[in-house]
């Protein structure tokens, strides 16, 4: 399969786009993955790597940013306080009739 030029800039201007837009790491490790997934899925798929790459990357952004969102949440929540252990009943040793 023959790669045409202009599909290949416009897959890397779209993952760089994103890469590079604000919000740190996760997410453009998460467009680097999906659109190597999704290109991947793409040529099994009947040789759209270049379209698997570019939904891939869109996908795996979302994916990302959702999973930071939600990571966020659970660092803002307050920890609960420890609950004390139940004490233990004393058991007779003996019987008394």
């Amino acid at each position: 399969m023959i790669v045409k030029p202009l599909h290949f800039i416009s897959a890397a201007a779209l993952a760089l786009a994103f890469a590079a837009a604000p919000g740190g790491q996760a997410q453009a490790a998460g467009c680097l993955k999906g659109a190597v997934v999704g290109g991947i899925a793409g040529h099994y798929a009947g040789h759209h790597a270049v379209a698997g790459a570019i939904g891939g990357c869109i996908v795996g952004h979302h994916m990302a940013t959702v999973n930071a969102e939600k990571q966020k949440q659970l660092q803002n929540q307050p920890t609960p306080a420890p609950t004390p252990a139940p004490t233990p009943t004393p058991t007779p040793t003996h019987k008394s009739y």
